[in-house]
Parts: structure tokens; C-alpha cells; sequence
């Protein structure tokens, strides 16, 4: 498990000299290039790694993958070789590691350092493209899509977005982004050996310590919940960092496997896990999947794991089973050497390390009152995903699924009848749909992407979206360029043309029969049935009325035949002229 503590707030001119230092532990410390490096021996293969704090966390939407840019285009230049090495980009850090003879690691992190100082930028545009191919490779894990709904488009939620700044980062955004990320203030080398290889030259341009970022909040409220589709259950929560928080993870993964599993058979993967997030909190996930047709039940289960421990029924037992596996990664051969990964990170983020003795002892000091408080504390900031149905019977509150106000403005009608329509703001813009309603303030958009046909896609810093389609909206170009103006610059994307193919279009519809449709059918012939008895009956009458006229002009019209076709144009405007009507209604009916 991590060994975590309060944070260490040293500055940075007190946290290393020129002159190697050793510890209780046998990690060296001490300074190479301006790069702050600690080395603990380990037989076998030399391992080394070089860390920068800076990662995705760092960026913005409209930059993200800049960071990732970065670290694979100082890795290009190793080709194809034997060396075992690779790169990492994660949310709060960039990692380069090695391993091999001491010539190896030389020949690698020399390599790394010089390409940092010049990056191959005749390769931008290939890597970008590789980039793209990974992401579309990647699978992701339990607690990935909370991260979005936890803080929005911003700082740790940037992690769930996919790496937008890739259309349009330059050249020149990306040497600026290693010359002032990259440095050795901003860096630290771990190395499993007793003495620094021969050879090392890890010059980097000058420059300062960053520390972590502040996150960001989507969550108006917690505990919370939101609608999930990947057929488990996830629980995410922040807590300080610390060894008891650690180990009520894994007395959480420990109950949840047992009546998830064991118990009731509703789930195959019921566990849970600790990660230090940055400086002062770490993240702890709890997961467990099901078949459909357990998902009901699988919810009320984990609830009722968490309202157990929330209650303070923890089994001595459990504490005392994580406590002695917590306690057995110290009888690891090489200590130091196992435990040299976890003290570079922290000294990267400049969180205190704990020697071998104290975390001991924070460990063998860990109660079950403290693992109780922990359990709350989980409870109080629980983002949970479900599947299906909410989960407001247990307490926890519906995350917000659409903005909670509009705009006003003016109004653009979509094209097809039913889908709402856009609202355009001076300081905002809306859509109002049957589906729910969306808001984004300019002054809030973290990306605004452009693409040449007209379309608009913006994206909140709570992380909601909305797409602006010409082709769907009765919006002028004229408004299109207004919402272009009122988005921070850092934030807009210029994208490539679209294939035309993938530009939506206003759905082809054919007329539906109406409720009703057969009682329709049926006063249609009625109408008929009655409509053309009345119109021969009127022609008959006026052709009646013109004989006895042409014979009137010598005889004149008995009186019976007078009243007789006064009595048939009477009943014939009776039926005709309402039979016109009630027709040509039902007609504009079906049109």
C-alpha cells in the first residue's frame, strides 16, 4: 500500500543540496544537472526513471495532449532498439523510465534530456496522428467517466475528454510547453543503483517547481449520483491523504468482495482501491459488476456495504488481515530500492515521505474508529455511477444532467418540428429541447470548436455540451461569428473541413397516419355518399329550372313545378355547400 502522511511544505532551496544525503532507509539523495535524484541499490538490471510534474491536469481543453505531445516526440528518436523503455503521461505527472546496463540508461535519459532541448518538430503532425490512434484503442476503468462528472472540463477532469488541442497545437505551442514544464526545477530522477552512471548529461532549460492543480468542482452537492451504462457500479470519493485512508480501501475491497461475491453471487469483480490524486488527496474507487437482470439488486447491496461501515461495523478482523499484509511489504528484499518509485513521486509533488520506521508505526497505529471516520468522510463526498434507476432512497442526490437556466435571447427554431431551438445570448448561448435544456456562458467555454461548414461545438467548464449546426438551426452567419468573438481566444479550435457525409442533415420524414386515421376513412365516404346524391340533384334542378325557363318564355311555369325546383335547389345547397366545405377541410387535415 502507499505510505502517505500530512504534506511536507519545505521549500524547495531546503529539500536537497549538492552533497549526497542517505536516509534510515538507504535512498541517497542528491542533485544531478539541477535535477533533484535519489538513488537506492538493487541488484539486477540498473532502472531508472525520470519524472516532471506536469500532465494532462495541467492543460486546458484546448490544449489537451500537449503534454502527451510532448513526451512522444522526445521519445522518437529511440527507434526500434532491444532497450527496455517507455514513457507515461498521467494527470499530474509525465514519468520516462528505463531499464538496462548503466551504458543503457546513459544512452536513454541523455536522449530524453537532448531531444527536450530540441524536439524533432518535423514529426509533429505524425504523432499527433499516432496520438489519435491511441485514444481510439484505449479502454478505460471503473471510475473514468466520474471524473467528468466530478469537475467538469477542467483540471483532473481533463482526463476523460478525449485529447481535443491535438487539431491545432503549432510548433511553437509545443516547444513552449517543454521549455517551461520540462526543467529541471521541475523534475525528479530515481535510480535503482548505488552511484550516478557515468556519463549522465541531463541539462534542461531553467525554470520553476508547479505545483499540482487546484481541482475544480462540477458537483453542486455530494453525496451523488449519476446514471451509468457500463453494468456496474462504481463509487468514487476524495479524502485527505493518509495511511488509514489507505487501508480502509482495502478493508472496503475486502467486504465487498464478500457479500457481493461470496455471499450473494451477484457480482464476478467486487473491489476497491486507494490513489493519491496530488499533494494532499487521494481518490478512493470502489467497483463491482453485474449480470442485468442482478443490477437492482447489486445497488442495494453496495449500499448496504457502505451503510455498514458508516455505522462503525468494522471487524477487528479485517482491519487486523490488511494491517499485516500493509505491514509484510517491509520483509521485501531491496527495500529501498521497492520503495523508491513512491518517494521520487512524492517528492515531486512535495508530499512528505515517511521512512520505513514511521510508516510502520502509522500503520500498527491504525484503530477502527479511524477507518469508521474514514468510511464517513467516503460517504460525505460519494459520486456513485449506477445503472438504471437513481439511488435517491439512500441519500444521495441526481448530479445535475442539464444547466439549470437559459439565456436570454434570440431565438432560432430548429428545422424539424419538435427539437427546440437555440437561444443566442451577449454573454451566452442555450439549447431548449424536448431532451432537457443545455447553457453555456462564453466566459465558462473551455473549447469552442469551428469547423469550416459553419458548425459549432462548445463545451461548459461543467463539463456540459452543445453542438450549433447551421444545417439543423435557422442561425445566420452573422450570430455564428458574434458567439465566435464572445469565446476566449485560448479556447476556440479551428478544426479541419468535415466530410461532408458526417455533417447532419434535417431527418427525412413521411407523412404519418394520424389517431383516428380509420374514423377518418369513413366520414370521407360519407361525405361522398351524401355529397354526390346532392350534386346530381342540383344539376338536375338547374337543368330542370333552364327547360321550364325556355318553356316560360310562351306558356309560362305551372305553380307545381315552380314550388317543385324551389324545393330541389333548396335541398340541393343543403347538401353541396356543406359537403364543399367539410371536403376541402379534410383535405388541408391531410396535408
Amino acid at each position: 500500500m502507499t505510505m502517505d502522511t500530512t504534506a511536507d511544505r519545505d521549500s524547495a532551496a531546503d529539500r536537497g543540496t549538492t552533497t549526497p544525503t542517505t536516509d534510515a532507509d538507504g535512498i541517497t539523495d542528491t542533485i544531478v544537472d539541477g535535477i533533484r535524484t535519489v538513488l537506492a541499490p538493487r541488484s539486477g538490471p540498473l532502472t531508472a526513471g525520470l519524472l516532471f510534474r506536469v500532465g494532462r491536469a495541467d492543460e486546458t481543453l484546448a490544449t489537451s495532449g500537449i503534454t502527451h505531445l510532448v513526451e512522444h516526440l522526445a521519445l522518437h528518436r529511440h527507434g526500434l532498439g532491444d532497450l527496455h523503455y517507455n514513457g507515461a503521461t498521467a494527470a499530474t505527472y509525465t514519468h520516462f523510465h528505463v531499464t538496462g546496463t548503466p551504458a543503457d540508461v546513459v544512452e536513454y535519459l541523455n536522449g530524453v534530456c537532448a531531444a527536450l532541448r530540441d524536439l524533432p518538430m518535423d514529426r509533429l503532425d505524425t504523432e499527433k496522428e499516432i496520438l489519435r490512434t491511441e485514444a481510439a484503442g484505449k479502454s478505460h476503468g471503473p471510475g473514468h467517466a466520474a471524473t467528468l462528472w466530478r469537475y467538469g472540463s477542467r483540471s483532473y477532469g481533463l482526463t476523460a475528454y478525449a485529447e481535443a488541442g491535438l487539431h491545432h497545437l503549432t510548433a511553437d505551442d509545443v516547444r513552449t510547453w517543454a521549455r517551461t514544464r520540462f526543467t529541471a526545477e521541475n523534475a525528479v530522477l530515481w535510480i535503482t543503483g548505488d552511484r550516478i552512471p557515468e556519463g549522465l548529461d541531463l541539462k534542461l532549460p531553467a525554470g520553476a517547481w508547479h505545483p499540482t492543480p487546484a481541482a475544480t468542482s462540477a458537483l453542486p452537492v455530494t453525496p451523488a449520483y449519476f446514471a451509468g451504462d457500463d453494468g456496474g457500479v462504481v463509487l468514487t470519493a476524495v479524502v485527505p491523504r493518509s495511511t488509514e485512508a489507505g487501508l480502509f480501501a482495502e478493508v472496503l475491497g475486502k467486504e465487498l468482495f464478500r457479500e457481493l461475491r461470496q455471499k450473494s453471487g451477484y457480482s464476478y469483480t467486487a473491489t476497491a482501491d486507494y490513489a493519491p490524486r496530488d499533494t494532499d488527496y487521494a481518490t478512493v474507487i470502489a467497483y463491482a459488476d453485474a449480470l442485468p437482470q442482478n443490477q437492482d439488486a447489486l445497488v442495494g447491496a453496495f449500499v448496504d456495504v457502505f451503510a455498514k461501515l458508516r455505522a462503525g461495523r468494522i471487524d477487528q478482523a479485517d482491519l487486523d488481515a490488511v494491517r499485516a499484509s500493509a505491514l509484510a511489504q517491509f520483509d521485501t528484499p531491496e527495500l529501498a530500492a521497492c520503495m523508491l518509485p513512491g518517494h521520487a513521486m512524492n517528492l515531486l509533488v512535495r508530499h512528505r515521505n515517511l521512512t520505513a520506521a514511521e510508516a510502520r508505526a502509522e500503520i500498527e497505529a491504525v484503530t477502527v474508529a479511524d477507518l469508521h471516520r474514514v468510511a464517513r468522510a467516503v460517504w460525505a463526498d460519494a459520486l456513485m455511477q449506477v445503472p438504471g434507476r437513481g439511488v435517491d432512497w439512500a441519500g444521495l442526490t441526481a448530479a445535475p444532467a442539464e444547466s439549470s437556466e437559459v439565456v436570454t435571447g434570440r431565438r432560432y427554431s430548429a428545422l424539424e418540428e419538435g427539437n427546440g431551438a437555440l437561444i443566442v445570448a451577449d454573454d451566452g448561448i442555450s439549447l431548449s429541447a424536448p431532451r432537457g435544456r443545455v447553457t453555456i456562458r462564453y466566459a465558462e467555454c473551455t473549447l469552442l470548436q469551428v469547423y469550416p461548414d459553419g458548425g459549432r461545438h462548445l463545451v461548459g467548464g461543467d463539463g456540459f455540451t452543445l453542438t450549433v449546426e447551421p444545417t439543423l438551426y435557422r442561425i445566420t452567419a452573422a450570430e455564428l461569428a458574434r458567439l465566435d468573438a464572445a469565446v476566449p481566444p485560448a479556447s476556440v479550435v479551428r478544426m479541419p473541413p468535415r466530410d461532408p457525409g458526417r455533417v447532419p442533415q434535417p431527418r427525412k420524414t413521411t407523412p404519418k397516419a394520424e389517431p383516428g386515421t380509420a374514423r377518418h376513412a369513413w366520414f370521407t365516404v360519407l361525405l361522398w355518399v351524401l355529397g354526390i346524391p346532392a350534386v346530381v340533384l342540383g344539376g338536375f334542378t338547374a337543368l330542370s329550372a333552364f327547360v321550364a325557363t325556355q318553356a316560360s318564355r310562351d306558356d309560362g311555369i305551372p305553380p307545381e313545378d315552380a314550388r317543385f325546383l324551389l324545393a330541389c335547389l333548396i335541398v340541393s345547397a343543403v347538401f353541396v355547400v356543406p359537403w364543399g366545405l367539410l371536403l376541402r377541410r379534410r383535405q388541408q387535415g391531410l396535408n
